[in-house]
């Protein structure tokens, strides 16, 4: 597959390497907001900073590793830094990053991008001109990004395929916490992490403050 010459005028974005990621999911979970994502694709790249993201730590109840390892759920089992990708309610794919070590089930929801690069890819994927609505929500994220089960098992720390996590861009603003969004077990913890004052977070007013 050709791959496109980055755009030379977009943000240098340097590779995340494994040692970067924190092997405790909740702590993944806050460190990857700020960093970014990118997906090099023959029709272009497309690129955006994490503002939002879920934990799904070992032993939670809302977790898809809760049930032990299966066909569908292995990725989670790997060492962090892996893609986890699954059909959420047989609508949208939604994109995880595996946690913890080889053998461990566990995640980190990527819920929302600030978009960076490849915008116009990412409207005609969309179907939506709002740049803030472009990727604001997990499944949004997702077809904004081209990313489906075809990416399922990718490592995003291996530099040797097309989807990718890279460092930071610019400083991180002050990270908030609150309850998860869309789920009914173990609803109550505060395990979902935003950059405040972002205008491409998902889920309800109240909760991004």
């Amino acid at each position: 597959m050709t791959l496109p010459e980055p755009d030379a005028t977009a943000p240098a974005i340097l590779p995340l390497s494994r040692a970067d990621l924190p092997v405790d999911t909740v702590e993944m979970a806050r460190a990857l907001v700020g960093k970014t994502l990118t997906h090099d694709r023959p029709e272009g790249r497309t690129s955006g900073r994490i503002v939002e993201t879920e934990a799904y730590p070992v032993g939670d109840p809302a977790a898809h590793a809760f049930v032990g390892m299966t066909q569908r759920n292995r990725s989670l089992f790997r060492e962090r830094g892996h893609c986890y990708v699954y059909l959420g309610y047989g609508v949208s794919w939604l994109a995880n990053v595996s946690s913890e070590v080889d053998g461990v089930g566990a995640g980190v929801l990527l819920r929302a991008l600030e978009p960076l690069e490849g915008i116009e890819l990412m409207r005609q994927r969309r179907g939506r001109d709002v740049l803030t609505d472009l990727a604001s929500g997990p499944g949004k994220l997702c077809m904004a990004m081209d990313i489906h089960r075809g990416q399922d098992g990718v490592d995003l720390c291996g530099h040797l395929d097309t989807l990718w996590l890279g460092q930071a861009v610019r400083p991180v603003g002050e990270i908030g916490v609150s309850i998860r969004i869309g789920i009914t077990k173990a609803a109550d913890r505060p395990l979902r992490f935003f950059e405040r004052g972002s205008a491409f977070l998902s889920g309800p007013r109240k909760l991004n403050l």
